[in-house]
């Protein structure tokens, strides 16, 4: 990998490393999303289950499951690449979140380096709990919706309309959780401080719940509630971790300096 003679790596490096970033990760997804297309019938009938008891409708050779439907000579086929790559997207996460964090690495020093191992290792747990409570909440965010809808009329929902909604619960809650990841992994390479974290707290409570209301699907405030406090949770416990990380930080160089 190319340098100059300061240690920089120029813009040109920059832009063919984030491409080759974002080719090997497109490669991890799609490879992970054979597991989804190889499981699409499992996949479905769980994600279908806050709506319709889809196994059941499949063992009764029923024409219908609730109120979800399928239109169109591609729509089957466009259903089962839907959800292998969602499937994909999400079993994959440990690795493209590891080529994210590649990307910035190498501006590291070499202890740097070191400590930003915590970002590989906390990352996916963090984010498989985000997904997690994403699919938790997802019937209740469905029957408040659905609660909407004006009597003696029938709510008839487009599967690929209802999995892109479940997308978006699940990948906003599971990229949301990553925020403390990313507060604790910067103070630990340097970039913040604990300080620095907390100091604008206000900001940050009104910011995530400005994200919540805008990014959430559904407009409940239960829903925005689940999300919104726990994220400020995890501000306020990144901001504790990245105090003490300061502390010793500032014991270990006058110890040094001594």
């Amino acid at each position: 990998m190319a340098t100059t003679s300061g240690g920089r790596m120029p813009l040109l490096d920059h832009l063919r490393e984030l491409r080759k970033r974002i080719v090997r990760s497109s490669i991890i997804i799609l490879l992970a999303s054979v597991i989804g297309w190889v499981y699409y019938n499992p996949i479905i009938v769980a994600l279908a289950k806050p709506v319709c008891d889809l196994s059941l409708a499949q063992s009764t050779n029923a024409t219908h499951c609730g109120s979800l439907y399928i239109n169109g000579v591609l729509g089957p086929l466009n259903l089962q690449i839907k959800v292998a790559f969602l499937a994909g997207l999400i079993i994959s996460a440990p690795l493209w979140l590891y080529q994210l964090w590649s990307f910035i690495a190498p501006g590291l020093h070499r202890k740097e380096k070191r400590n930003s191992i915590l970002f590989i290792i906390a990352a996916t747990p963090f984010f498989a709990v985000g997904a997690t409570l994403g699919f938790i909440i997802l019937p209740i965010a469905i029957r408040v919706l659905f609660g909407f809808t004006p009597n003696s009329l029938s709510n008839l929902i487009r599967f690929d309309d209802y999995l892109d909604f479940v997308l978006r619960i699940i990948l906003l809650f599971g990229i949301a959780f990553e925020l403390p990841i990313f507060l604790v992994s910067f103070n630990l390479i340097g970039f913040l401080s604990g300080r620095a974290i907390l100091k604008p707290w206000r900001l940050w409570v009104f910011g995530i719940t400005l994200f919540t209301a805008a990014f959430t699907p559904t407009a409940d405030p239960l829903t925005m509630a689940m999300l919104a406090v726990p994220l400020c949770t995890l501000y306020f416990i990144a901001g504790g971790i990245a105090l003490l990380v300061d502390k010793r930080r500032a014991k270990r160089l006058e110890n040094a300096e001594a």
